[in-house]
């Protein structure tokens, strides 16, 4: 009879040849099957036309050519882009399905929601910021308004709707922060996503509209809409010398769209950086530099742990915003 010590070594040797095999088997696995090996899907959750379909189909094809497989836009539009958040925060964790949407307004949901169906900062994980895009305050061109100044007089002689992108978005929260630096008065009229919200402006059915740049300037430049301001820091010569809220007499005031890439929180690191990596190469190419900066959207890139950083710094900020203004939804 041998000793059971020899019995227990002979055992630990046979599982370790087995899990050795196992590693070896998994590493040829991985190596015939590297990672893009099929189509990938971006989601946006809003309708087509907003600022960041606009961005998701003008990287779509780069993209594709870039990791040498599809790529898929699909609209997944509900709950001011909670319902498709929760679709990739909740998804497969094989970075084969990311999320590309505004982060701001992302950031603004667990503030106001009292039943979100995910949490945003733990159940997410930033891979890049792509582009920045600061809010237009614009008006129908019957409202007989020039400025900031006339439109807050305006508004309270007559009623005046102010159309939302969305209840809980960030042009919602910039339109009540807004509202309430400089003592207007408006009635908001919430949409499911921006081109509807701009349509209807268009169409003289609402008459304000806050908006991020990317979607709202072609129609300021054809006249279809009026321009009484920009949420920006300066101005911006795209739009002429159309002057900026801080000084029309809200100093600092500053808000914008940002259009960000994030994935399910458990996808792994190698993935979200080759992913950091290409999305970067692609919205930094000059052809689309080029394009957004003539619609009014900044390039703007980070890394994965600074979106991160970022996203926590705008729900913190836009969650004083909701509170003082007493703003939940379910």
């Amino acid at each position: 009879m041998q000793p059971r010590s020899t019995t227990i070594s002979r055992r630990a040797a046979a599982s370790l040849v087995l899990a050795l095999g196992a590693g070896f088997a998994a590493g040829a696995a991985m190596a015939a099957d590297p990672w893009p090996s099929r189509p990938l899907k971006i989601i946006v959750p809003y309708p087509p036309g907003g600022s960041s379909d606009i961005i998701a189909r003008s990287i779509s094809q780069p993209l594709s050519e870039a990791l040498k497989q599809p790529v898929i836009v699909e609209n997944r539009p509900g709950a001011n882009g909670n319902l498709g958040a929760d679709l990739v925060a909740k998804g497969p964790t094989d970075g084969y399905t990311v999320l590309l949407c505004d982060v701001g307004a992302l950031s603004i949901s667990p503030s106001v929601y009292t039943r979100l169906s995910f949490d945003p900062s733990k159940d997410l994980r930033g891979v890049t910021m792509l582009a920045y895009s600061p809010h237009l305050l614009v008006v129908h061109p019957s409202v007989p308004v020039n400025n900031l100044q006339e439109l807050v007089a305006l508004s309270k002689k007559q009623d005046l709707n102010f159309a939302v992108t969305a209840s809980g978005s960030a042009p919602h929260l910039a339109g009540v922060a807004l509202e309430r630096a400089v003592g207007a008065k408006w009635v908001y009229v919430p949409y499911k996503g921006g081109s509807q919200s701009i349509s209807d402006t268009v169409a003289g059915q609402t008459q304000i509209l806050m908006n991020g740049m990317l979607a709202t300037l072609p129609f300021v430049q054809s006249n279809k809409l009026k321009i009484l301001a920009v949420s920006k820091g300066t101005r911006m010569p795209l739009i002429g010398n159309v002057p900026t809220v801080a000084e029309q007499g809200v100093p600092g005031f500053e808000s914008g769209t940002w259009q960000g890439v994030m994935v399910s929180k458990n996808t792994p690191e190698a993935i979200i950086q080759k992913l950091n990596q290409e999305l970067i190469k692609v919205i930094r190419t000059p052809d689309i530099r080029s394009r957004l900066a003539g619609q009014g959207a900044e390039v703007v890139t980070m890394a994965p742990t600074e979106l991160d950083g970022f996203f926590n710094k705008e729900r913190a900020r836009w969650a004083k915003v909701v509170k003082e203004a007493d703003i939940k939804l379910d």
